[in-house]
């Protein structure tokens, strides 16, 4: 997770003003983004092994953008190329602030699982055996907290999710 937060506080901005420069529309550019957020948390500890985490970061987002106008029947152009200059709109307190509120929610060993497993990169097969559990304990341990967890972000920040189980939006005040 570390990898993935650092990589996200660094190119955040730039990608909401990307966003917001196709888009014209903020609350549309910041589901999105939220949406590639998730996409990069899904993506665990592959994630941390990428080269150019800017450069992926992009092209999930230009995909995203790209799926959004195919499905609204928008034909505008999107840009190949990543922009030159960072962009640095007014910041907007993001999906990936809540995630911590949302931890503390679980108990310790869910939130063991999770940070280690998804946040933090290690293969359930390590995590299994690092703690003495088999395979299978360790895949249905982690599923059990994965399902905690969208229910602590869905309760503190009011994180609603769409039918393809996409960040559609959430409340930026997450208690």
């Amino acid at each position: 997770m570390k990898c993935i937060t650092r990589a996200w506080d660094l190119h955040e901005n730039e990608l909401r003003g990307f966003l917001l420069g196709q888009v014209k529309d903020p609350q549309l550019s910041e589901d999105l983004l939220q949406d590639v957020f998730v996409k990069a948390l899904a993506e665990n500890d592959k994630f941390c092994t990428l080269e150019n985490t800017r450069a992926w970061l992009y092209r999930v987002t230009r995909n995203r953008l790209i799926d959004y106008y195919r499905t609204h029947k928008i034909l505008d152009d999107v840009p190949e190329e990543l922009p030159d200059s960072k962009i640095d709109p007014e910041p907007v307190v993001n999906l990936s602030k809540c995630l911590p509120t949302a931890l503390q929610q679980l108990s310790e060993q869910d939130r063991d699982i999770i940070e280690q497993c998804d946040l933090d990169g290690m293969s359930q097969s390590d995590y299994a055996e690092l703690r003495g559990l088999t395979l299978v304990a360790t895949k249905s341990r982690i599923q059990r907290a994965r399902v905690k967890l969208e229910n602590a972000l869905k309760k503190s920040c009011g994180i609603i999710f769409d039918e393809q189980g996409n960040v559609c939006c959430f409340d930026s005040n997450c208690e």
